[in-house]
């Protein structure tokens, strides 16, 4: 069993291992509520603060994308800051552009974000919040147009590598381009009468296009894990209590197998939930993996092999501390990535 498990574990970047809320939890998104979250931890639990209406939201892609409803969802009454890669999206957190910045990290159909992950270690930034959206692709078009005058699709390459069942049947050709929103935009300013667009039904509503089909996806449950992230922890305020996850990375130049042992060990022994448990390797990652250490001057620091862990549990409850204090007896770095609510509702778009 042990075994199994460990297998299961180190098998591949590319696997999942946060667990999906069931469907119950599944929520529309609600554009009216009236305040933000903005969370961090104080004594077990995390808190919810009111923030300003012009509160700035970094995200990759075009108005439309993906990204941008969850930064909405997240945080309603924010402004949005559209950017075109996601080294821009880090970029105009850091240099003050925006107060906030959400990526894509996980999905259920592709697995890990591996680029996004790296960009966060590498960064002096904090994770403040998580949000699951449940995203759905639709076939979108120029008005009037039919299906059997498509020639091509674009849309963003993972959209496409998630439809690749559906656009088979189609028999239509496809392009790869930034985003989503990106493609839709692409299609109305060039007025493009033989290709279609994937994207969801609210770019389609915003840029004016027709929907020629729902649920393109191969598989019909998809949900994307986006990180909201700070550059300064948030103000505290003492409101009601919030169930709490912790994210953190271990870092190590010793063998893998020892050190995932030793934290699965350490964490089981205090009753401690992994909701995420994942080894990332220079063989992976074509190249080390480079972690900034803040304690050290904010030196970078180039490391063979790291492990993701997320567990349920704030950083100031006692044993998530003498959890963390044994893993730092090791000859590995430990880093704290963030302490946030663990919101388990998946919010989708109607």
């Amino acid at each position: 069993m042990a075994e199994m498990l460990i297998n299961q574990t180190m098998s591949t970047t590319k696997r999942t291992h946060f667990q999906v809320p069931s469907l119950p939890a599944f929520r529309t998104m609600n554009y009216r509520r009236n305040y933000v979250k903005i969370l961090n931890s104080l004594n077990g639990s995390v808190q919810i603060e009111e923030a300003s209406r012009n509160l700035k939201v970094a995200y990759q892609g075009a108005p439309g994308a993906y990204s941008e409803f969850a930064a909405k969802t997240a945080c309603p009454e924010s402004v949005t800051i559209p950017c075109r890669a996601v080294i821009n999206v880090i970029s105009a957190i850091e240099t003050g552009r925006a107060d906030l910045a959400i990526l894509a990290v996980e999905s259920t159909m592709e697995g890990t974000a591996v680029r996004n992950y790296d960009l966060l270690l590498q960064r002096d930034l904090c994770i403040v919040q998580e949000i699951n959206l449940f995203v759905q692709y639709c076939l979108l078009a120029m008005p009037g147009v039919t299906k059997s005058e498509l020639k091509r699709v674009i849309s963003h390459p993972m959209a496409l590598a998630h439809c690749g069942r559906s656009l088979a049947e189609l028999g239509l050709d496809h392009e790869a381009v930034d985003d989503t929103a990106g493609a839709v935009e692409l299609l109305l300013s060039n007025r493009m009468l033989d290709t279609a667009a994937i994207a969801s039904t609210r770019a389609a509503a915003l840029y004016g296009l027709d929907v020629l089909a729902h649920g393109l996806q191969d598989e019909s449950w998809n949900v994307t894990r986006f990180l909201i992230l700070s550059k300064n922890n948030p103000k505290i305020a003492k409101k009601r209590k919030i169930r709490v996850k912790t994210s953190m990375v271990v870092a190590h130049h010793s063998g893998t197998l020892d050190v995932l042992l030793k934290v699965l060990s350490t964490f089981s022994s205090r009753k401690i939930s992994l909701t995420k448990l994942e080894v990332n390797s220079s063989i992976d990652n074509n190249g080390p993996v480079k972690v900034l250490d803040a304690h050290e001057g904010g030196s970078v620091k180039e490391y063979p092999s790291v492990l993701y862990v997320d567990f349920e549990g704030s950083i100031d409850d006692q044993k998530v501390k003498d959890a963390i204090a044994e893993l730092s007896k090791l000859p590995v770095y430990v880093r704290i990535l963030g302490c946030y609510s663990a919101d388990p509702t998946i919010y989708g778009l109607q």
